[in-house]
Parts: C-alpha cells; structure tokens; sequence
C-alpha cells in the first residue's frame, strides 16, 4: 500500500476523498491528521482556493514526509459578490459551525429572489510530494442556493444548494455516487488522480 496523508481531519471530507481517489490508485492507503503526529497547521490565509491548498499540502508533505494532498473549497454567491468564497467554513466566525453558517447565509439572502440566488461550489486539490514535486488542479459546480435546508447527507452547505446538473435534489439529498460524479471535489480528484498515480509510479 502507498500511503498518502490528506491534510484533514473531516471523516466525511476523507470518505470522500478515499472513494474517489481508490477509483484511480486502488493499492493507496488514504491518512488524515489524527493518523499523525500533531504539528502546527499553516493560516489559511491565502486569497483564493489554490493558496490555501498549496500551503496545506507543502506543510503537510514537509512535516510527515508523506506525499501530501490538501483541498481548499467553498461557496461562491453571486448575490454576495463570490463570498463565503475562501472563508466558507468559519464565514459565521469561530469555532467552525456548518448550522451556524448556514442560518446566516439564509438570513443573508432572506431578501434575494430565486432568479438571483445562484452561485457555485469551488474546489482547489493540491498534491506535493516530499521531492518537491506538486501538482494542482480545480473543480466547480454550479447551482443555485435555496430557502431553506433540505436533506441528511454530506457536509457544510449541501443542505441549501440544488446543481444544475440535478435539478429538484439537493446536494445533501444525493446518493453517494451520485454527488461524486458531479461534485466540485469529485471533478478535481477525477482529474488529479491519474496524476498522482503517474508521479507516485514514477519514484
């Protein structure tokens, strides 16, 4: 087994992640940070979805020695100018709540009509090997953010937002494959997958 560390500790996020990326390195043993010593994680203080899963995985890599993959993803509305955007998870400030999110985007977008309620779920995934080596790759998925909650599955703001590619459900009410195959996350493993598997072959 060739073991990767995902700069993460969100079990859903590493589900997630594992299911996909198995489809590309099936022999690939998935880590997360509680499968690791403890280190300081870097501030997510970069402007864009990119930054901020570069210096995830650089950090990552250089601390375990493991070729390290990270994320950075958020929602983007276009009523709110692109935010939560890169501050997605604490955009109702600390700790990290998605609930507590989620009643301030509705409350935000209280007065927003249905026609200009849409937006877009982005995904950065970057992969650095400790030899310096990195790859990086984006994901989006486009939709519109509803008023209310609807459904039990996945994380964050899945709960209030129905893609274009399936209309009627939101993402929280979606099969497991059925959000993978058109995820933001998903497309950016689908596309990185190969490459990693081609950079882990190569050592």
């Amino acid at each position: 087994m060739t073991r990767v560390f995902l700069a993460s500790r969100n079990a859903k996020k590493l589900a997630e992640m594992d299911r996909i990326l198995r489809e590309q390195v099936p022999d690939v043993e998935l880590v997360g940070l509680d499968d690791v010593p403890s280190y300081d994680e870097p501030v997510e203080d970069a402007p864009t979805f990119v930054g901020n899963a570069l210096l995830k995985a650089r950090a990552g890599a250089e601390v375990t020695g493991l070729p390290t993959l990270a994320d950075d993803s958020g929602l983007c509305v276009d009523a709110l100018n692109g935010m939560p955007g890169v501050i997605s998870a604490r955009w109702s400030g600390p700790p990290k709540d998605d609930d507590r999110n989620n009643r301030l985007l509705l409350s935000q977008l209280s007065d927003v009509p249905e026609e200009r309620r849409t937006g877009h779920f982005a995904c950065a995934v970057a992969f650095c090997h400790p030899d310096g080596r990195e790859i990086v790759v984006e994901g989006r998925m486009d939709g519109v953010v509803l008023h209310e909650e609807r459904g039990h599955g996945g994380f964050g703001y899945d709960v209030l937002f129905v893609a274009d590619d399936r209309p009627g459900l939101t993402t929280a009410e979606l099969s497991r494959a059925d959000k993978d195959a058109i995820s933001h996350r998903g497309k950016a493993l689908r596309e990185i997958a190969p490459q990693v598997a081609a950079l882990l072959d190569s050592r």
